[in-house]
């Protein structure tokens, strides 16, 4: 592809409310899309930075495409951009500078770039200001190891035009009885299956796979051409590779169309929650504060929403000011791990890295008001660098609001003990949610962040959308023999839903009151109770263990007796000397990996052997399957950092937490899949020295309190600090 070709697939590129093809995406689903694309524009003039968290501008973007293109250090041409993200700030003076309320400090903002020319992955850091909108390259490397970065859109795009073309394709789908015009194509990662042959390992491939769509179904993934397989080398944008080597039916439309009656649209009004009083949070730019909470939402291309800077306001008043307390530094998804689990010709490599393959940030699709979040929600918009470097706009593509009046219950007592007398107290929750939902592809996720006025940070992960399915001459299961191994559930004639994994890991740097944290285990033990003068035969305990280096802290939470896992800081204690600290609570969905170990996808994500890790903080250390996802070997990753033992007592230390779902497909999966939670809790544990809801410094944000039958009036104060 020449500049020429890229510059023309950006212009193409459409980004509004319909905007994207899915990761894994047909090609006559994209048609109708390049009709808006024309619509996308934006003034590119200087913006001041607001905070050095903030994700680059359009001007800012313009400014680094102009000095990559600009710097003698690549004169390759074409040069294509694959991800453009905020390199990470000296976390010291961050801490600096948001400790004094934004003061005078100047934060330097640069870039890392990757980009693509003379068949290299490049790698650019750029000195952005903000103010003049001018950047300047700085430093220039070139990746010499496994793996290549992120695919672009635009070539994905490229990818799957290029099927209609191919003569043998043509053919396949004329014998199969398909009518060419009804084809859509999709783009999947080969993945890495052993071999270190420079010649082979510098192949950019990918393969494509091939549905067919028609006016009866907007389901297409349930209707795969199976057994049909082409292979394109994206820098040569031309297919290497073409087999045919199996027929099955092609599964019938009828039955896998998931509209309601057809259509397409949100809920009628007031089918979601209302916020009658009003919003009760308040964004500054990127800084959110509601209640005791503030913390700044940021947007990257590959990991999508970034928290960062999340504190919380003490309630206990010392000297008449409220102490600001850090817990989470930064806090993002590293990687979506999801393996399927059938050894066939066209599904064993189907073994996807989303977030380091396709970029969670780059399918964050505008959510929906009223629909995907309530009425009274804030949205917030961001921008990308698309292939040629330019900014691509992604709009509405995260949300923040308040959930409250769902009937959760923050605490309540009811006292009867008094004669005559009955008490009830009763504190209703109340949380502010952060959502973005990622489509790759055919699998949805709605990934939310909770903050909660008892001072907890609930991270959760739904997983919905279509099944990925496999063609088969079954009909029925019956037919299937004993001996044979369906990888997967019959769910519709000629259709098998096939066995896989999704493993979601966060990074969390967590700063519970300060930088230097350790990692604790307690675990419950029991106890004979030999030798006194009560009857009682057992009881238990906690046995507390504190991780000296990565492998005391690596935690498989299936295995094993019972226990709390906590990041303590061992310098902050209560008042009764507890040291402050947060737990780190399951909620579910903690499947591990049980592939055998030498298994090639088990290598790139050897991470997921175990749902928690614990590193010292290291701003190279971010994607848990390292920088190059794409065709990588395992060699980089949270798998080797956190095998060099290092030391993370007493440290800033980072905690890897993988949540994981073995989905096995049943029928009520079919043809779109209802929302399946799972995720975790960070919760405080003696970081308070009582309960915060009832620390005064805020009042609940609503109340019921009933004493000798009265009522008081529900009072919303979620509005304090906005």
């Amino acid at each position: 592809m020449d500049g020429r070709s890229a510059s023309s697939f950006h212009s193409f590129q459409p980004r509004l409310a319909t905007s994207r093809w899915p990761a894994r995406m047909p090609l006559l689903a994209m048609l109708p899309l390049i009709l808006v694309a024309a619509l996308l524009s934006f003034a590119a003039g200087p913006v001041a930075c607001a905070h050095p968290l903030d994700p680059f501008s359009p001007a800012e973007l313009t400014a680094i495409r102009a000095a990559v293109l600009a710097s003698p250090l690549v004169p390759a041409r074409p040069l294509t951009f694959h991800y453009v993200g905020l390199d990470d700030p000296d976390k010291p003076a961050l801490i600096s500078y948001a400790n004094n309320n934004n003061a005078s400090a100047i934060i330097p903002r640069r870039a890392l770039v990757i980009a693509r020319a003379g068949g290299e992955s490049h790698e650019l850091l750029v000195s952005v200001s903000g103010f003049s909108s001018s950047a300047s390259v700085i430093s220039h490397a070139v990746h010499r190891g496994a793996g290549f970065p992120t695919l672009t859109l635009e070539e994905q795009f490229a990818a799957v035009a290029l099927p209609p073309r191919h003569p043998p394709f043509v053919e396949s789908v004329r014998a199969r009885g398909v009518d060419m015009d009804d084809v859509l194509c999709a783009v999947f990662p080969v993945g890495w299956f052993g071999g270190d042959d420079p010649s082979v390992r510098q192949r950019r491939v990918v393969k494509l796979l091939c549905f067919v769509a028609g006016a009866d179904t907007a389901n297409f993934y349930a209707r795969p051409i199976e057994g049909v397989t082409l292979v394109v080398d994206l820098d040569r944008m031309a297919i290497v590779g073409y087999r045919d080597r199996v027929e099955y039916p092609v599964p019938k439309a009828e039955g896998t169309d998931y509209r309601w009656a057809g259509h397409v649209g949100p809920p009628a009004p007031g089918a979601v929650g209302q916020q009658p009083e009003g919003r009760g949070f308040r964004i500054d730019g990127h800084l959110v504060r509601w209640a005791d909470w503030e913390f700044h939402v940021g947007f990257d291309m590959r990991a999508g929403t970034v928290i960062s800077l999340a504190s919380i306001h003490d309630a206990a008043l010392q000297g008449g000011t409220r102490r600001r307390r850090p817990v989470l530094y930064r806090g993002f998804v590293s990687e979506v791990f999801v393996p399927y689990m059938d050894p066939a010709e066209e599904w064993y490599y189907r073994t996807f890295l989303d977030a380091g393959e396709y970029g969670l940030g780059l399918w964050a699709f505008p959510l929906q008001p009223g629909a995907d979040c309530p009425h009274g929600a804030a949205y917030l918009d961001g921008y990308y660098a698309g292939q040629d470097g330019m900014p691509v706009q992604n709009k509405n593509m995260i949300c923040v609001f308040e959930r409250r009046g769902a009937g959760d219950v923050a605490w309540r007592h009811t006292e009867a003990g008094f004669p005559n007398r009955l008490i009830t107290e009763v504190w209703p929750d109340v949380s502010l949610v952060v959502r973005m939902v990622v489509s790759a592809g055919n699998y949805d996720y709605i990934l939310d962040w909770e903050f909660k006025t008892s001072g907890s940070i609930k991270v959760t992960v739904s997983l919905t959308g279509l099944l990925e399915v496999k063609g088969t001459g079954y009909t029925h299961k019956d037919q299937i023999p004993p001996s044979e191994d369906a990888h997967g559930t019959l769910v519709a004639e000629n259709t098998i839903a096939v066995y896989h994994d999704h493993f979601v890991t966060y990074h969390l740097d967590l700063d519970v009151d300060g930088t230097r944290n350790s990692f604790v285990k307690n675990t419950i033990t029991t106890t004979k109770n030999n030798g006194t003068t009560t009857p009682r035969k057992s009881y238990w305990t906690v046995r507390r263990e504190v991780a000296e280096t990565e492998t005391d802290a690596q935690i498989d939470l299936n295995a094993g007796a019972p226990a709390d896992l906590l990041v303590v800081n061992p310098g902050k204690r209560t008042r009764m000397g507890n040291e402050a600290g947060y737990r780190v609570i399951p909620d579910g969905a903690t499947a591990a990996s049980v592939m055998a170990d030498d298994d090639f996808p088990q290598r790139r994500a050897s991470y997921c052997k175990k749902q928690v890790r614990v590193t010292p903080y290291n701003k190279s250390e971010k994607w848990a399957p390292g920088v190059y996802a794409d065709q990588s070997t395992g060699d980089d990753g949270l798998g080797v950092w956190s095998g060099r033992d290092r030391s993370v007592r007493d440290e800033d230390i980072v905690l890897w937490y993988t949540v994981g779902v073995h989905h096995i497909p049943y029928q009520e999966d079919f043809p779109v899949m209802p929302t399946v939670s799972g995720g975790f809790e960070l919760r405080p544990a003696n970081f308070f020295d009582r309960n915060p809801l009832l620390l005064g410094a805020s009042p609940p944000p609503a109340t019921t309190s009933r004493r000798r039958g009265q009522q008081a009036a529900p009072v919303n104060c979620s509005c304090t600090g906005g």
